[in-house]
C-alpha cells in the first residue's frame, strides 16, 4: 500500500466524525491553523465553508461522471460531450467483446477508479476489476466531506479513448469560475508519464507564479485553440454558482467537457504564497 492509499484509508476510517470536526483536523494538519467558519477569508477557508453551508441537491448530478453529461448537454449541446460506450452497476456486467480496442473505464462517483485501455489485447481484466471494485466500495464524500458526492450511485462507465496527436497526451484545461465569471485557470500536463505539472494563468493567459502540490512545467505551454470558447462555455455552465471549476479537454482541435469540480484540491491544499489564497478567496462571495 503506497502513501496515498494509506492516507485515503486513514481518512475513510474517520468517517464517524462530524463534518466540521473532521475538516478542522485535516485543515490544521495542512495549514497549522483552524478554519474560520464564522468569517472565512481565504479561498481554502471558503471552500470548506461552502461544503457545510451550500448543499444544493442538484450538485450531485453535476459531479456524477455519467449524469453530468446530460446536465451539460442540455446547457451547451451534445457536441462537447465525450461519447459514453456503456454504463454498468458492477464490473461483471461489462462485455469487453463489445468494447473497441481503446477505451477508458471510470467510476461515476470518484476519481480513483480509472483504467485507461490503449490496447484491449493487453488489458489485464483481473487487475482492472480489482482496482474498480475497490473504488466502488468507497463513498468519496468521506474523504474530503464534499457534499455533492455523498449521494451519487456508484456505477462504472466506459468512454471513448481520447488523445491529442499534437502532444500525445490528454491535457486538462481547468477554469476557476465565480457566479458566471471566469477569473483564472490552470493546465495539467504530463499526467500520462506520472510527472504531473500544473501551470496557472490569469484570464489573459499570463503565467502566474502559483505552485500548488504539483510543480510548474519547464516547457512553454501553448494557448489552446479553443481558449475563447472554453471561457464562453465555462461562463454558461457556472452561471448562478458561487464557485465551480469547469474542466475541458482539447483533442485534435475539438473541444470536450471534462467535469465540474466544486472544491479545488478539496480546499485542503496550501498555495506556495498566501497572497493567492487571499486573492482567490476574494472572488468567492458568500
Amino acid at each position: 500500500m503506497d502513501k496515498k492509499q494509506l492516507l485515503k484509508k486513514i481518512k475513510y476510517s474517520m468517517r464517524i466524525l462530524p463534518d466540521k470536526m473532521y475538516l478542522q483536523i485535516y485543515y490544521f494538519a495542512q495549514f497549522h491553523k483552524f478554519i474560520n467558519f464564522k468569517n472565512p477569508k481565504t479561498y481554502n477557508e471558503k471552500l470548506n465553508w461552502l461544503k457545510i453551508n451550500d448543499r444544493d441537491p442538484k450538485y450531485t448530478k453535476m459531479v456524477d461522471k455519467y449524469e453530468a453529461k446530460e446536465y451539460v448537454k442540455d446547457i451547451i449541446g451534445e457536441e462537447y460531450i465525450i461519447p459514453t460506450l456503456g454504463v454498468w452497476d458492477n464490473f461483471d456486467e461489462i462485455d469487453f467483446d463489445k468494447l473497441p480496442n481503446q477505451f477508458v473505464l471510470k467510476c461515476t462517483h470518484d476519481s480513483e477508479g480509472l483504467v485507461i485501455v490503449k490496447d484491449k489485447s493487453k488489458l489485464n481484466i483481473e487487475e482492472a476489476k480489482k482496482k474498480i471494485e475497490k473504488a466502488m466500495k468507497y463513498n468519496f464524500f468521506y474523504i474530503g466531506r464534499e457534499y455533492p458526492y455523498k449521494n451519487i450511485k456508484p456505477r462504472i462507465i466506459a468512454e471513448q479513448y481520447m488523445e491529442d496527436k499534437k502532444y500525445h497526451e490528454l491535457r486538462d484545461y481547468k477554469f476557476f469560475c465565480f457566479d458566471g465569471d471566469v477569473k483564472a485557470l490552470f493546465i495539467a500536463t504530463d499526467r500520462g508519464i506520472g510527472e504531473t505539472k500544473f501551470d496557472y494563468y490569469d484570464i489573459n493567459f499570463n503565467h502566474l507564479d502559483i505552485i500548488q502540490h504539483y510543480p510548474n512545467s519547464k516547457k512553454k505551454i501553448d494557448k489552446p485553440k479553443n481558449y475563447d470558447k472554453m471561457i464562453e462555455l465555462s461562463k454558461k455552465l457556472s452561471k448562478g454558482l458561487k464557485h465551480v471549476r469547469v474542466d475541458w479537454y482539447e483533442v485534435n482541435g475539438k473541444l470536450y467537457f471534462g467535469e465540474m469540480t466544486f472544491y479545488h484540491f478539496s480546499g485542503l491544499q496550501p498555495f506556495n504564497d498566501v497572497k493567492w489564497d487571499n486573492m482567490f478567496g476574494d472572488w468567492i462571495k458568500i
